[in-house]
């Protein structure tokens, strides 16, 4: 839905909201100091930041005091995409911003992180403590021969020693990689083998949906299938020994040696990412210490509204790289919770009691969460104190219009609601969160600052109130500066700049509103073209999961060698539901009445469950490969499914449709 057909807003900030959002502080002293528009708000803004994007990301450094230990030659030395090079002839460190805060002896024993498990009892770590595990651990880092360009890997869940050790790594200048404990040891090997670790952190286990998970045959595994380790570090989460041959981590971070911080060109990688890997291996995203910390430092500061006294809550874990964007909340002197634990333990409202207990101003989650609770009848605000929430973001996925009428009724009615849409690819978004903008159900607020988001039909012409491909038109500090293993970088320009070259094409299907606001309607990779009428998956999703009977649902669009088009939609029901003929038609209809007659599913058919790769996202282009007749080996990395079992359904059905 679109602010066309429903004009009024679901929320609109007040006066004294506006004029206290960092975003119009910003707007005022860019005026001053670097010609930016003063008068016109955000949207002025916005064509400032892209039409001069030079001086906008200067300003961006200025503001937030980003400390150059050399200066900086020009911010953009070659803006080409791929390619562009970012403040050429600076150093610096992105470990020493994140812990700024830690010099200020009012703040120095103010809570860093805020840590909690499934007891949902807070243990805080303040700045100073944080500050000096860090230190410690970057001499024992150093000791050990670690040098800057190294990788160190965590296989972690989301608990303090994953931030000590991420923020110790980038300090030396080494290289940060992390994977999540419930990750089987092929789906980290995929991972970790491609970048070659020299140090392992690890954890006997973990603690999820109130069971102990133990770890230590695949910490075993890795160790052996990873020859280029030197120290592997172990956390006694579960309270085991160290296994022979691994330090402890009490004894690596035992030291008080001040934190030293190497200083290292603005473009030194900071970390690698990784896609889902579901058609293949994961590609190993590289982003660089300067890019991210600019590009977080806006997204959080600017767009998030983030700073001191602020509480910032997101749910993920280590292997998604909200988990990265989450400890970025260091950066603006934020206080930053880390949730250890099942999102929907003891309840599906666990989430909303660990935003109570913390006291978060900005609780962020994810799209599916907000519709499962929903299904459940959870209530929040009677349930739970959350006052002190001024924003519930999600991503991941499209939130549904229902998800925004539902936090808006279930929450607060005076609740900015931030619907951001980015991707592992530049750790960051392309559109969402801006504090001082209305929000219409249904929509994300507007493109970000120093983000050239378009809509593009297949020749590269603008679109505007029309669907059409994700693009980026200049660069982001936070994009790639390559793929790790990709010495001519053809694999990097395939990934994006092969359908227009010179423009990034992330791969999603969006609308640019005339007001500016943006709709992602799913991704364009499996897209469904009905007699040329083209229409995003998470479309279908939104009609088909508002009907009770409907837990989770899973639409393909399969092109036929005789010329046909085969839709089938395969559901996963609610439990006690059945998929009679009047489901059937009610399923029917809802698309029908609220999309399209054309996208109407050609078979409606029951499934176990709905696949997803390990960080949440349905699995639709090795369904629609195994539809066509792949083999299961073929169609997806095993490695990469959250349940390789649930494929075996949909492999049997191409068989039997033969």
């Amino acid at each position: 839905m679109t602010s066309a057909a429903n004009p009024a807003p679901l929320w609109q900030p007040d006066a004294d909201r506006i004029a206290a959002a960092r975003v119009t502080h910003f707007q005022s002293w860019a005026a001053e100091r670097y010609g930016a528009p003063a008068e016109g708000g955000y949207p002025t803004l916005h064509r400032w930041s892209v039409a001069e994007l030079e001086t906008f990301w200067q300003a961006v450094a200025d503001w937030f005091e980003i400390r150059f230990s050399t200066p900086y030659e020009r911010v953009l030395g070659d803006r080409t995409m791929p390619g562009a090079q970012w403040f050429p002839g600076a150093t610096l460190n992105y470990a020493e911003h994140a812990l700024r805060t830690a010099e200020d002896p009012a703040r120095a024993h103010d809570p860093a992180l805020l840590h909690v498990d499934e007891t949902h009892e807070p243990t805080p770590i303040s700045w100073a403590e944080l500050r000096r595990q860090v230190g410690a651990l970057a001499a024992q880092l150093r000791a050990l021969g670690v040098r800057p360009g190294d990788r160190i890997s965590g296989y972690l869940p989301n608990i303090p020693q994953a931030v000590t050790a991420l923020l110790a790594t980038a300090a030396v200048g080494a290289v940060w990689t992390s994977c999540a404990p419930d990750f089987g040891a092929r789906s980290v090997l995929d991972r970790f083998q491609q970048v070659e670790p020299v140090v392992l952190f690890t954890v006997d286990g973990y603690r999820y949906g109130g069971k102990e998970h133990d770890r230590t045959a695949t910490v075993a595994e890795l160790r052996r299938e990873l020859p280029t380790l030197r120290a592997v570090v172990h956390i006694p989460l579960l309270g085991t020994e160290a296994p022979e041959g691994a330090l402890d981590w009490s004894a690596v971070t035992a030291g008080d040696a001040d934190p030293v911080f190497e200083q290292v060109p603005f473009d030194h990688p900071l970390w690698v990412l990784y896609s889902s890997g579901t058609t293949g291996l994961p590609k190993a995203i590289v982003q660089s210490q300067g890019g991210i910390l600019l590009e977080h430092f806006k997204q959080l500061g600017l767009h998030c509204d983030l700073g001191p006294g602020d509480r910032f809550f997101w749910y993920t874990s280590t292997g998604w790289m909200m988990w990265n964007f989450l400890v970025s909340g260091l950066l603006t002197g934020t206080t930053v919770v880390l949730y250890d634990g099942s999102p929907g333990h003891p309840t599906t409202g666990a989430q909303w009691s660990v935003a109570e207990r913390t006291g978060a101003t900005l609780f962020g989650t994810s799209a599916a969460y907000v519709m499962a609770c929903a299904k459940a009848g959870v209530h929040p605000a009677r349930d739970h104190d959350l006052s002190k929430i001024a924003c519930v973001a999600t991503t991941g996925s499209p939130l549904p219009p229902d998800g925004f009428r539902w936090l808006h009724d279930e929450v607060a009615e005076d609740l900015w609601i931030a619907s951001v849409s980015g991707g592992t690819d530049v750790c960051s978004c392309f559109a969402g969160a801006v504090p001082t903008l209305p929000v219409h159900i249904g929509e994300l607020q507007a493109a970000c600052l120093g983000t050239d988001l378009q809509s593009w039909d297949p020749q590269g012409k603008p679109l505007i109130g029309e669907v059409g491909e994700l693009v980026v038109t200049n660069p982001m500090p936070s994009m790639p500066i390559r793929f790790w293993n990709d010495p001519d970088g053809s694999r990097y320009r395939d990934s994006y700049f092969e359908m227009y070259p010179g423009a990034w094409r992330h791969g999603d299907w969006i609308t640019i509103n005339e007001s500016g606001s943006v709709v992602i309607h799913g991704r364009s990779d499996s897209t469904l073209n009905r007699q040329g009428v083209r229409m995003g998956s998470a479309d279908i999703y939104e009609a088909v999961e508002r009907l009770p009977e409907i837990r989770e649902s899973l639409v393909i669009g399969l092109e036929e060698p005789d010329g046909g088009y085969w839709m089938p939609l395969f559901v996963h029901l609610a439990e006690g539901s059945v998929l009679d003929d009047a489901l059937k038609d009610r399923i029917k209809r809802a698309i029908r009445e609220q999309l399209s007659p054309r996208h109407v599913p050609d078979d409606i058919i029951e499934v176990p469950g709905v696949p997803h790769t390990l960080t949440g996202k349905r699995i639709e282009v090795p369904v629609k490969r195994l539809l066509q007749g792949a083999a299961l080996d073929k169609a997806v990395n095993p490695g990469s499914v959250d349940n390789l079992e649930l494929l075996r359904f949909y492999e049997e059905l191409a068989r039997t449709r033969k």
